[in-house]
């Protein structure tokens, strides 16, 4: 669990870690640099799990990998597929990071919300349910392995 408190606003408790796939954890299907470090050390804190439309084809791939959890949602009711998997964890216990417009109402609900502006671009759905938006998924795992950066950025 990862706990931070934010000046202005609630307390955070976080036991999970949602990840929207293509254009967030992945470029074209693949992992980039650094990416499985991240989420090595990230594991010791919470359960991570991976939600995708696998647009690719090489999500159980990168799951594996990472060994995470994948849940491949639809490509024609993935927003729902999103909202729904988040609302069974208990929203409050959730960071979620994506990028595209499927990823808006998971990103409403989480505790948390990243926004992934990188190569593949952010939704402005997606953006606007964001607390927080950062370059790519490492700048974002960051924030969860150096939470005071998170801090500076979201006191009021």
């Amino acid at each position: 669990m990862l706990q931070m408190s934010i000046p202005g606003r609630e307390d955070l408790e976080i036991h999970y870690l949602l990840l929207d796939m293509n254009g967030t954890l992945t470029i074209d299907g693949l992992l980039p640099a650094g990416v499985k470090e991240r989420i090595e050390f990230i594991k010791t804190k919470m359960e991570v799990f991976l939600l995708t439309a696998d647009t690719f084809g090489t999500g159980a791939q990168v799951a594996e990998e990472l060994g995470i959890e994948i849940f491949v949602v639809s490509s024609e009711n993935g927003t729902k597929d999103k909202a729904d998997y988040i609302a069974a964890l208990e929203p409050q216990g959730v960071v979620a990071i994506g990028n595209g417009s499927n990823d808006a109402a998971m990103l409403e609900l989480a505790s948390l919300a990243i926004a992934i502006i990188g190569r593949e671009g952010c939704s402005l759905a997606a953006l606007r349910q964001a607390d927080i938006a950062v370059n790519d998924i490492n700048d974002a795992l960051d924030l969860l392995i150096n939470p005071l950066r998170l801090v500076a950025t979201l006191r009021v």
